[in-house]
């Protein structure tokens, strides 16, 4: 029997429908813009050169992702790292290449010591001129390899797609961190129709997250059988939203929590339960509790030198039981008891499952004992720095974001600003970067519109990227910038003071700017106070206004931030600051 025919046009549409539809071919910077919005991303910070041009080209294209443009490529990298630490998601910033890439390298470290999702974007020369000392060429992959997560130099356009959400991957998952993708001029302008993977499968990355149920029992069972253990809360807390669960641990086994300096906000302050900070500018009875412990419960810390003091003496009487998704944090400077390896979440939620409540009053006294007789003080004659970051709490109602530089400013905010939820205090902490509060309390503020953002700084510090008020201005940013202006670069003084016979090398601010008066040529509001009856009156106007303020706060030229651990000493060997 004889086949029908078909028509030709049935044919073609039997063509069409088995033939995969072609793919448009676009360019590097178009596949750029794909990912980041396949990715969520919203807003990127950065600053345009030559070999970024086309990609910033193809931002006129579309609506989102926001580009915000800084005023230095240090302050792009912070702005990005404070939205990330902000709102929990990958922060993104692009540069161009030689000066715009090295002049990021601070912002990649500082992110990579903290954990931080980061991408960053560098332009780099043609794949033809690399290597060949071209106009504004650096090495900037080889340059940052120890200081990022990881980094890709993309070569091949068909490539761009796949490395830019493998970074995404990488910076968030696992232990985050910063992510550099240099893309080369010539690469973001060839054409590719290859497709942008929709998920991502890197072999030989495969992080722990559940951690090893067997660990998890035996860490529970140490806490259950402990008279005197101590939860020792970190970042890493924060960056795995398990702030609940370490409230109901702590709260079930009546245990007292001691958090790091990032670790701030995972457990609120006003809890009885909590010692706040412990370390070089810790409470007392934080180091105390620490020293005297039977049982140290690390969850997302990593035990630096700040925290341990002398490594040797630290910790003395305590097994210890170490939470960490980074398997290379774990006995690399304490020697630990019992590891675990996972998301502190994961972990905690397994711990609750066979932690029971414990009577554990006889402890629980003697540290109240302890805060009743070493509490946090200072003289109250003049304006004092500690007062004013109290007055900041008040006012704010606790409920800021609250950014930092780094120095006596950083301690004092640490110290006596009452820290209650997680994500709401963002800092440098491992690097230590001066100049990073002001662009991270940008990032944060882009990232919360509706929060009010507050940058507590110091007059050495808040000049290292004070262009960014050009940033914050121009894009209605109302940033709160509080500044502890005492004519010093005061952690450098107060170590001059008290360990160099008071021989102030270096460390005097002569010639400081009038900072209202240079806030108001960018086109903020300020005001200087200097009485301590001045101090709420002008936050409180300074807080309900919907613009960039700098409040320059004349301190105590001499006050310093106690107690301080002596470097080396065991950390209950502390001087001053207890009443």
């Amino acid at each position: 029997m004889s086949q029908p025919q078909r028509s030709t046009a049935q044919g073609q549409r039997e063509s069409s429908q088995q033939q995969p539809a072609a793919r448009p071919e676009r360019n590097g910077a178009h596949i750029l813009l794909e990912v980041l919005k396949a990715e969520g991303v919203q807003v990127v910070f950065g600053i345009p050169g030559g070999v970024v041009l086309p990609i910033l080209d193809a931002f006129g294209d579309v609506a989102q992702p926001r580009f915000i443009l800084a005023r230095h490529e240090q302050g792009a990298g912070h702005a990005a790292d404070g939205y990330a630490r902000a709102t929990g998601r990958v922060g993104v910033c692009l540069v161009t290449s030689g000066p715009g890439a090295t002049n990021l390298v601070t912002a990649l470290a500082t992110a990579n010591f903290d954990s931080v999702p980061l991408v960053a974007i560098t332009g780099q020369v043609k794949t033809f001129l690399i290597g060949n000392d071209a106009f504004q060429e650096a090495d900037i992959t080889g340059i940052s390899r120890p200081i990022t997560k990881h980094n890709y130099l993309v070569r091949d356009v068909e490539k761009l797609g796949e490395c830019l959400r493998a970074a995404f991957h990488i910076a968030r998952t696992g232990r985050p961190g910063p992510v550099l993708v240099d893309i080369p001029v010539d690469v973001a302008v060839a054409k590719t129709d290859a497709p942008v993977p929709d998920r991502v499968d890197l072999a030989g990355y495969k992080p722990v997250i559940k951690g090893n149920r067997r660990q998890v029992k035996r860490a529970a069972e140490a806490i259950n059988a402990a008279e005197r253990p101590l939860l020792y809360v970190g970042g890493g807390v924060i960056i795995s939203d398990a702030a609940d669960q370490v409230r109901e641990l702590a709260a079930r086994a009546a245990i007292p929590v001691t958090t790091t300096l990032l670790g701030l906000g995972a457990f609120p302050e006003d809890h009885p339960l909590a010692l706040k900070m412990l370390g070089m500018h810790g409470t007392a009875y934080a180091n105390y509790a620490v020293q005297e412990s039977d049982l140290l419960i690390a969850v997302g810390a990593r035990f630096d030198d700040r925290i341990t003091g002398d490594v040797k003496k630290f910790a003395p009487h305590a097994r210890i039981i170490h939470i960490d998704i980074d398997p290379s944090s774990i006995s690399k400077n304490i020697r630990v008891d019992i590891p675990v390896v996972g998301d502190a979440r994961a972990i905690l939620e397994g711990l609750l499952q066979d932690v029971r409540p414990r009577d554990r009053g006889e402890w629980l006294a003697k540290i109240g004992e302890w805060k009743t007789r070493h509490p946090l003080a200072y003289k109250p004659n003049g304006l004092k720095p500690q007062y004013v970051i109290q007055q900041i709490c008040e006012v704010s109602g606790g409920k800021a974001i609250i950014c930092t530089e780094v120095g006596q400013n950083q301690m004092w905010a640490a110290q006596w600003y009452t820290h209650r939820y997680p994500r709401h205090f963002i800092s440098s902490g491992g690097l230590g970067t001066m100049g990073y509060g002001f662009p991270a309390a940008i990032g944060a503020q882009v990232g919360c519109p509706d929060a009010l953002v507050v940058d507590i700084a110091g007059d050495g510090s808040i000049q290292m990227n004070i262009q960014e008020l050009a940033t914050a201005v121009h894009n209605k940013l109302p940033v709160k910038v509080c500044i502890i202006d005492n004519g010093y670069l005061g952690m450098v003084r107060q170590w001059q003071e008290l360990f160099y016979k008071r021989r102030y090398s270096g460390s005097a601010l002569d010639g400081n700017p009038d900072f209202v008066r240079l806030a108001e040529a960018y086109g903020a509001r300020g005001a200087r106070i200097t009485e301590t009856d001045q101090v709420r009156p002008a936050l409180e106007k300074a807080f309900a206004d919907p613009h960039v303020w700098f409040l320059d706060f004349m301190v105590d030229r001499e006050e310093n931030v106690f107690p301080m651990v002596p470097a080396g000493e065991a950390i209950d060997r502390m001087i001053g600051g207890m009443a």
